[in-house]
């Protein structure tokens, strides 16, 4: 009971969208090593601490989720489950920042790769679109160090069709509120004290934006997402995608 297994149902939904296309010797057991791989995510231990008898060779775990990760094949499960959802009334955006690990740090790939170094030491910033439901539409990494409303950018071309966008201060700018609106949305940003002309916005919308934070720290309760050990992003992303998969889309 102390490990995570995936169940008939999760399985089931899943099992259509992973790889079929394999050469060779027959895959091992899909099931049991994605189990595998998220009772690692979970628990935040290395991959030799995943149980043998329970979820096979810790190679097969470990070789399972970096090659997939390189391939995109867990975000792509991510997202593919996520469209699944229909489009959202509402759409929140935030990020939050998360600690490094000192093996994190040494990637190859240049700072793209690598969480950055500030006065905080190493951190990454995971950005991420939810529902008003808290379940997650997409995420972007940055480094710790990032501007929210320069990342946001970035994010929202990945906005899907909704009636409004609600974010915090930190996203209140000309160019992000015209960047919502052309998207067809309204923006609900509280404005900032030093502007001259304050927008229209609604405290009883954004009373509602709790359930980004609250998906944030759902997410965090895998401790290989509050802590990030991997070097590579594209490892980092694919386990934030994969967490997301299992607390909220299966």
């Amino acid at each position: 009971m102390d490990h995570f297994w995936l169940t008939d149902e999760q399985f089931a939904r899943i099992a259509p969208l992973l790889p079929n296309d394999t050469r060779g010797k027959e895959r091992v057991d899909d099931r049991r090593v994605i189990s595998g791989i998220v009772h690692v995510l979970k628990s935040g231990g290395r991959w030799t601490d995943a149980p043998r008898d329970l979820y096979g060779p810790k190679k097969t775990l470990y070789n399972r989720f970096v090659r997939w990760a390189a391939k995109g094949i867990w975000v792509e499960l991510f997202e593919t489950l996520a469209r699944a959802g229909g489009p959202p009334s509402q759409v929140l955006i935030d990020s939050t920042a998360v600690k490094a690990h000192r093996c994190a740090a040494g990637g190859k790939g240049g700072s793209r790769a690598k969480p950055s170094v500030s006065r905080g030491g190493r951190t990454t910033k995971i950005h991420a679109l939810t529902d008003r439901f808290c379940r997650p539409l997409a995420f972007l990494l940055t480094g710790g160090q990032a501007a929210d409303c320069k990342a946001g950018a970035l994010l929202l071309e990945r906005l899907p069709a909704c009636r409004i966008v609600l974010a915090d201060k930190g996203y209140d700018s000309d160019a992000i509120r015209r960047q919502i609106e052309a998207a067809g949305a309204a923006p609900n940003i509280p404005p900032k004290i030093n502007r001259r002309w304050k927008p229209c916005f609604s405290p009883v919308l954004y009373r509602g934006r709790n359930a980004i934070e609250r998906m944030f720290g759902r997410l965090k309760d895998f401790r290989r997402i509050a802590t990030r050990y991997d070097r590579l992003a594209t490892n980092y992303l694919a386990a934030v995608c994969l967490a997301a998969t299992v607390s909220y889309w299966l």
